[in-house]
């Protein structure tokens, strides 16, 4: 009986750690698309350059932590994890705000505009509230616009450095803004509040619609 499970945990953890490698995914718009707005030299750099670290850092993080399991050294999973997080979150995060954003996003539909309006009181509002908070997050991070399912409500929250929001606060991300200095300073230098102010031009609101119907499972 021990050693069937000794098989059945065996293959527990080949197959949780047998997997394709990350990769990075493809923009769905030309680098220059979101001009004047953002760039194409930095979101050929932010795309390529950046988000490319994160899944090739995640991927060796990933392999790493495989051999770790086989061994059963423990010591070198925990000190793994912080790496799988870090490039992990990155991946995710990054992977989220290349689709929140479009040169032609449309508008939010009736149904999440009710809900905006229900949370916050006007889109106003809750794109004042949620600039103010990303523009005061301290060094590198995210601001959210996400949803709690457990309130059924709009939240808007912060992430630090890479961590994801959903990991990291239970809310599922519908929105993004990057305030890394690599997604704004070649073109905004230290000014992110112009650079918050601006990307609310490019929301591909067609995707946010898309994400808050499938966060309240209709």
């Amino acid at each position: 009986m021990f050693a069937a499970r000794r098989i059945l945990f065996s293959n527990t953890v080949k197959d949780t750690f047998t997997r394709t490698k990350h990769t990075l995914p493809d923009l769905p718009y030309d680098y220059k698309a979101l001009e004047p707005i953002i760039s194409a030299e930095i979101m050929q750099l932010h795309h390529s350059k950046h988000h490319a670290t994160y899944v090739n850092n995640l991927n060796v993080a990933e392999e790493k932590m495989k051999e770790a399991v086989a061994k059963g050294d423990v010591n070198t999973q925990v000190a793994l994890s912080p790496a799988i997080k870090f490039n992990g979150g990155g991946h995710l995060n990054h992977s989220i705000f290349w689709c929140n954003l479009s040169p032609n996003g449309g508008k939010p539909d009736a149904a999440l505009l009710n809900q905006i309006k229900k949370d916050f009181g006007s889109i106003e509002e809750m794109k004042k509230r949620l600039s103010e908070n990303t523009i005061a997050i301290q060094g590198s991070g995210w601001g959210w616009l996400g949803y709690c399912q457990k309130s059924k409500s709009l939240r808007i929250a912060t992430c630090a450095n890479q961590d994801p929001l959903q990991a990291t606060t239970g809310l599922i991300p519908l929105f993004g803004i990057d305030v890394w200095e690599h997604a704004y300073y070649l073109q905004y230098k230290n000014v992110r509040p112009d650079y918050v102010k601006a990307i609310f031009d490019v929301v591909n609101w067609n995707d946010v619609n898309s994400r808050y119907k499938k966060a309240i499972g209709s």
